[in-house]
């Protein structure tokens, strides 16, 4: 492992993350084929000659193999990789966020990924009244395993301001993670008060799957999870991109200022881009190399604030 990336602080935990980190759901199929295996053994070397040291994972993700090929690759480095995973969906397809399922689901990952301790458990998007510490019984379970240290750090998976304010308001909970981009900036307002509350925050969908990396045109022809997208979507995602990229400086990529905007971000402590080719993780990882200057970080805010706060964009 290089330590090319950046290191900064997962809130008051003592962890440190690399800027950049690995969304790890697209490693993740039962019964991939030699090749695909190949290509995400390589994906993995490309992170870690990086310096790429988080991974994020879920026991929900590919029927628990995404947990199992970490565990595989990593487990010589463990002590050095900070893995982040979660609790709720479980690997058998079912969901269960109750408070007696999280260490079953905890000694599943354990297992899985070849450990005895997982750095960051996450509630995977729950319901709204189970992040309210208040009344929750989840948490004083986690706090449990934290206490016997199979756990360093816990918290939720989250898509809205809302949410991060209830769990940072009600809980002891020191990790968020958080749907974040250009298109969808709705929950950066409680950014900085989880920051000065001690949490970690870390950003997922910086590239708004794969948006505003350039990918897509509003006539795509999606097969996967995508195709919920409607054509009238398509085009405004399409349009807004235009208007994005007219505001990504020369030299930069669209998918570096993305994540570089990410980035920037005040208590953000890592992104998780996914990668679907190890050139492809090797782009996302140079965007650490760059910064968009302050003028270009505000006229993306703008964006969002003139286009689309008013009016959401589906994910």
């Amino acid at each position: 492992m290089h330590d090319t990336l950046p290191r900064r602080p997962f809130g008051d935990t003592g962890l440190e993350v690399s800027a950049i980190g690995l969304g790890c759901w697209q490693l993740a199929k039962a019964g991939w084929s030699a090749a695909e295996r190949d290509e995400a053994v390589a994906i993995m070397h490309a992170a870690l000659d990086a310096g790429c040291n988080f991974f994020d994972t879920a026991p929900g993700y590919g029927g628990g193999h995404s947990e199992e090929f970490l565990g595989e690759v990593l487990g010589p480095l463990r002590r050095d990789v900070v893995i982040c995973t979660k609790f709720g969906h479980g690997a058998r397809g079912g969901t269960d966020f109750g408070a007696a399922a999280i260490r079953p689901s905890v000694e599943e990952s354990l297992r899985r990924l070849r450990t005895d301790y997982l750095d960051i458990v996450l509630l995977h998007n729950p319901p709204l009244d189970l992040l309210d510490g208040r009344v929750a019984p989840q948490y004083a379970e986690l706090e449990r395993l934290k206490e016997e240290g199979l756990v360093r750090a816990y918290g939720a998976s989250l898509d809205w301001r809302n949410e991060l304010d209830l769990l940072r308001d009600t809980t002891d909970a020191r990790a968020a993670e958080m749907l974040f981009n250009a298109f969808h900036q709705e929950p950066l307002p409680a950014f900085a008060a989880a920051r000065d509350r001690g949490m970690g925050l870390i950003v997922k969908v910086p590239l708004d799957s794969g948006w505003l990396a350039g990918r897509y045109g509003p006539g795509h022809d999606f097969t996967d999870m995508r195709r919920r997208w409607t054509p009238a979507v398509r085009a405004r995602r399409a349009a807004l991109l235009s208007k994005f990229a007219a505001l990504v400086p020369d030299g930069t990529t669209l998918a570096q200022a993305a994540l570089q905007f990410a980035l920037a971000q005040p208590g953000v402590a890592t992104i998780i881009p996914g990668a679907r080719s190890a050139a492809q993780a090797r782009d996302n990882f140079a965007a650490a190399r760059g910064r968009l200057a302050p003028e270009v970080v505000q006229a993306i805010t703008g964006l969002w604030a003139m286009e689309i706060s008013g009016d959401p964009v589906p994910w």
